[in-house]
């Protein structure tokens, strides 16, 4: 096990024990919840990730190297019963995990291997497959990203306009063909009684958006709106986040691969979610009886 008081980046990525208590506290210093988005990046500024060692691509998957592992440091942590996440993406700290210390996740890990290891010889001597849910919130992601980034052009800007119609934008329109300086599509926001223009850009992107894409987006932006929007199957640099959210320039929402899945999951928009009852006798309940 790695020694937690320890920085684990030392011009390499970390392996998956090493993000483990890295990974909770930077939920901690969100404020006891954060997207997955927002994980990322809080891991990267504490960290002192490199840039070049937070932008190594993990396979063809459209993800980080980085961002892959700290989704399993995330599932890691959610069967130690320190972190729950919601079906709209965010990963929020239990009271367990706002009490835990270094040396009670290493022991909490060691109990989740035995029993892991347990189920691997049953399953050896053919007994049924049960994962425990330890993969299935990753793989699926990787499996979609393959899907949209296989997309025409036309196809995932087609994508992104029912995306926005489904999330509460009218007037949804995709000008990309045009060559309108960059601007893919244009629609309205409606909340409530008010109501945004937004111009969005959509980018079937494998690697890393850098600071450079959203500063062009921001300048074909000027004059037109105070509000844009980046949807990508890639990921975003920490130094592109800085940007889009730089103090005197308009805002720019990001999204990003994974963001993308999620939303695609929440709007059930070719993603089917499949609830499974699981019934848990609690013997301790009926001893108190």
């Amino acid at each position: 096990m790695p020694n937690y008081n320890e920085a684990p980046f030392t011009g390499r990525v970390p392996t998956y024990d090493e993000l483990n208590w890295p990974a909770l506290i930077a939920l901690r210093n969100l404020g006891g919840s954060g997207s997955i988005a927002e994980h990322l990046t809080q891991v990267i500024e504490e960290q002192e990730v490199p840039e070049e060692i937070a932008a190594l691509p993990h396979g063809k998957t459209g993800r980080s190297e980085l961002e892959y592992r700290l989704a399993w440091a995330r599932t890691a942590l959610r069967r130690c019963g320190y972190v729950e996440n919601s079906a709209r993406g965010v990963w929020s700290l239990t009271e367990a995990g706002e009490n835990a210390t270094p040396e009670e996740l290493k022991a909490r890990i060691s109990e989740l291997r035995a029993v892991d290891h347990k189920k691997y010889l049953e399953r050896s001597q053919g007994a049924e497959e049960d994962d425990g849910g330890s993969g299935r919130d990753i793989d699926w992601r990787d499996e979609l990203l393959d899907v949209l980034r296989r997309m025409s052009p036309d196809a995932f800007e087609r994508l992104s306009k029912r995306i926005l119609r489904e999330s509460g934008f009218v007037k949804v329109e995709v000008t990309g063909q045009s060559g309108d300086g960059g601007i893919d599509g244009t629609g309205i926001l409606q909340l409530s009684l008010m109501s945004f223009h937004v111009l969005f850009q959509c980018k079937r992107y494998q690697g890393s958006v850098g600071p450079g894409a959203i500063r062009d987006f921001r300048g074909a932006m000027m004059g037109r709106t105070d509000k844009g929007l980046f949807l990508t199957t890639g990921t975003f640099t920490s130094e592109a986040r800085r940007e889009a959210t730089r103090d005197g320039a308009p805002p720019i929402d990001l999204i990003d691969g994974v963001g993308l899945c999620e939303k695609l999951k929440e709007l059930r928009l070719g993603v089917g979610v499949e609830l499974v009852e699981e019934v848990d006798i609690k013997r301790d309940w009926f001893d108190l009886i």
